[in-house]
């Protein structure tokens, strides 16, 4: 059996595409899906008949793996529809690169697709059915405005505890508008500055409405071969150098720490099947549902130590012009949020490094870290990237 090291390099992300990002009026998420994952084929320079894996996620559909296989019109030799909620995507890559190690299959779609700002249709009856199954039953009896209530909790702790201000907070979303503005494809793109989000109605304390993350419609996938496989295809590889996932808890209550998440395990885990440290990282692309998520995972993924990313972030330091590129996309705070954002961080991480993003690349990236976040700091997972310059 292949070792994780073994493992490093072995698979290649070979295409990536999005579709309805923002507003999709009068598309389903089955369409929106469908959509990213055939241009992201096209952009692999494969067909449709060449993928015999499937990976999937949906918050609204237990057995969504089924119906994408129908409505796609495949035969998968490897399926998996594991549902950590938005770092789903990411942590789909270490899984996917063992089957095709195995020769189980030979190309992994993985794909995604939510109207989540457009629809109407089932939403009322999806939320009731949660209700039987409660999945947070020591905090719901308080009717917290989750999941901006949650986040805000491990905010105002990170702020008690390591005197992190709303400014430190504000820095981020401003970041983040900054990258967006560069970026044709984000849906918010007009100016922000710190006292924009200073000033924003308050949603759940100390988070503004400009600390929390889009609600807008959107697609993406990507697919996954084996590096050689890669290397006769349309577009400039890009390796998977490690991947790793960890969950440590489900509901915010349950957290040992509200200001450590797993992150600290999925990312040390990450740079050890890499070979690298956060010090040999060019582009981040972190989920961030809301700006506390950006500074928590900063610190726990090695960029600065615990308890400094509110110093860390400020004057532009995450913008574009400073000292590390962050969410260069806009991320979920300004570009795109579709209910799980995280199969986006790995597609802008991959056109970074293809050299593929105009007026926001990063000159000269070779290596750049996803990380995707699921449930209220419940689920974890870290990727490391490389071109071929990082083998």
């Amino acid at each position: 059996m292949s070792t994780l090291n073994e493992l490093r390099g072995s698979a290649a992300i070979a295409g990536v595409a999005t579709f309805g990002c923002g507003e999709a009026p009068g598309f389903t998420d089955m369409e929106l899906l469908a959509r990213s994952a055939r241009a992201a084929v096209a952009d692999a320079g494969l067909k449709m008949s060449d993928i015999d894996g499937l990976c999937t996620a949906s918050a609204g559909a237990t057995m969504w793996a089924m119906p994408v296989v129908e409505y796609l019109g495949l035969r998968p030799t490897y399926l998996d529809s594991t549902m950590i909620g938005g770092s789903s995507f990411v942590a789909h890559l270490l899984p996917a690169m063992q089957a095709l190690r195995s020769g189980q299959c030979q190309a992994v779609l993985v794909c995604y697709g939510s109207t989540q700002r457009t629809a109407t249709y089932g939403r009322r009856e999806i939320g009731a059915a949660r209700k039987w199954l409660d999945p947070q039953p020591y905090e719901t009896p308080y009717e917290p405005f989750n999941p901006p209530t949650a986040y805000a909790l491990a905010a105002a702790r990170h702020m008690h505890q390591y005197g992190t201000t709303r400014r430190d907070l504000a820095e981020v979303a401003v970041a983040a508008r900054a990258w967006a503005r560069l970026n044709p494809e984000a849906f918010m793109r007009g100016p922000l500055s710190l006292d924009d989000v200073l000033n924003a109605r308050l949603v759940s304390d100390p988070l503004s409405v400009r600390d929390c993350c889009l609600v807008t419609d959107g697609g993406g996938a990507y697919v996954l071969v084996s590096a050689e496989r890669a290397r006769h295809l349309a577009k400039k590889p890009v390796y998977v150098l490690g991947n790793a996932s960890a969950v440590w808890n489900r509901q915010i209550s349950a957290m040992h720490d509200l200001t450590v998440t797993a992150a600290s395990q999925s990312g040390r885990q990450a740079y050890a099947m890499a070979g690298l440290s956060a010090a040999d990282i060019d582009v981040v692309q972190l989920y961030d549902a809301f700006t506390i998520n950006t500074l928590l995972f900063l610190e726990d993924l090695g960029f600065c130590p615990k308890g400094e990313a509110g110093r860390f972030v400020q004057d532009g330091a995450i913008a574009p012009g400073g000292r590390l590129p962050v969410n260069t996309n806009g991320g979920g705070l300004s570009c795109v949020h579709p209910g799980m954002y995280g199969i986006f961080t790995l597609i802008e991480a991959v056109r970074q490094l293809r050299g593929e993003c105009g007026e926001r690349q990063v000159a000269g990236a070779v290596t750049a870290l996803a990380h995707g976040n699921g449930g209220t700091l419940s689920s974890q997972a870290t990727a490391i990237l490389g071109t071929e310059a990082a083998l």
